[in-house]
């Protein structure tokens, strides 16, 4: 079944209480949270995968460990606020989740937030492949244990 983790739920919630003219200014708010790459992996960005369907560039990596709790980890200029916004909601939402809970967040996750009118649907797709990015890294990396 799919369903929101609680922590991506309550980012959600978040969403849908604020004004519609004024989500894409918490979705910025969120951009300036994105955490930083840890040492073992800004040492060596060939590790993670670019997602090129967002208009700027943005490079993501899955860590599931033995316990199939999934650490995400994202890599974004901050000159490009949107992506950056975006890969920290699912940074906030979905690190240190289960990798049962992420396979489970629905496709339409990214619609949830109720930014279509405010963002291009090129955007909104670039947003909807991090989560595709995600999911399969995920799958794969539990196919290979």
């Amino acid at each position: 079944m799919s369903a929101l983790n609680p922590a991506l739920a309550e980012i959600v919630e978040e969403f849908s209480e604020v004004p519609e003219a004024d989500r894409l200014e918490l979705l910025l708010d969120y951009s300036r949270e994105l955490p930083e790459l840890p040492p073992h992996l800004a040492e060596h960005p060939e590790l993670l995968e670019q997602v090129v369907e967002c208009q700027s560039p943005l490079f993501l990596i899955v860590e599931v460990g033995a316990d199939q709790v999934v650490r995400l980890f994202f890599s974004a200029p901050p000159e490009a606020p949107t992506t950056r916004g975006f890969a920290s909601v699912l940074a906030a939402g979905l690190d240190g989740s289960s990798a049962e809970e992420i396979l489970a967040v629905p496709e339409d996750m990214p619609a949830r937030l109720g930014l279509s009118r405010a963002l291009s649907p090129l955007r909104m797709r670039g947003m909807s492949a991090m989560l595709g990015r995600i999911k399969r890294q995920v799958t794969e990396q539990l196919a290979a244990a």
